[in-house]
């Protein structure tokens, strides 16, 4: 008989924490969904995200850049070296454009880290972010100009499209586009 109250109760329990553990779950589901940030992302906040990305990306190459530096100089300070020629040149001269190479390397690891902690800071609204970036590169690929006319007199205008940081920049661009169109047109 025991036993028997014992299987009645542990059905009981059973059945109450799946049924406890899907309303949970549900609620849970419902919170991650209830996250989502305004579905009309404005090209606005783009290019302000857009400004705060390139300078978040500099900034972290500025320090993994004083940090290659510094490792290199770290490492160069063990060495003994004399009088004598470093791979035929005077050993001043190696030192310093190893300590130069050092520092380039680390600003080059710069944006790695940046785009990360840009995607970290900013995960609210990354998907519509990189919705927008996409949109901005197919138009600045359908809008640029051909850069086989291209001349002193009349350089191609931000190609990539990398300087524009608002609607202004974008006018302008096109009116730049259109002006070197003009220009190859009539001096080819």
């Amino acid at each position: 008989m025991l036993t028997n109250q014992l299987g009645i109760f542990n059905r009981v329990i059973s059945k109450n924490s799946s049924a406890l553990f899907k309303q949970s779950g549900n609620k849970i589901f419902q919170r991650l969904n209830s996250t989502k940030v305004n579905e009309s992302f404005s090209w606005q906040e783009y290019f302000k995200l857009k400004k705060q990305k390139n300078f978040i990306n500099f900034g972290a190459s500025s320090i993994t850049g004083l940090g290659g530096v510094l490792i290199t100089l770290g490492a160069i300070a063990n060495i003994e070296f004399d009088e004598k020629p470093m791979f035929g040149f005077d050993p001043v001269i190696v030192l310093s454009t190893t300590v130069i190479l050092g520092g380039g390397i680390g600003y080059l690891f710069g944006p790695t880290f940046g785009s990360s902690l840009f995607k970290l800071s900013n995960r609210r609204i990354l998907h519509q972010f990189n919705k927008r970036d996409q949109q901005f590169l197919a138009r600045i690929k359908d809008k640029r100009v051909d850069p086989s006319s291209q001349s002193f007199s009349n350089p191609v205008p931000d190609y990539y499209g990398e300087k524009i940081y608002s609607l202004n920049d974008y006018k302008q661009w096109l009116r730049d586009c259109n002006a070197f169109r003009r220009k190859a047109k009539e001096f080819l």
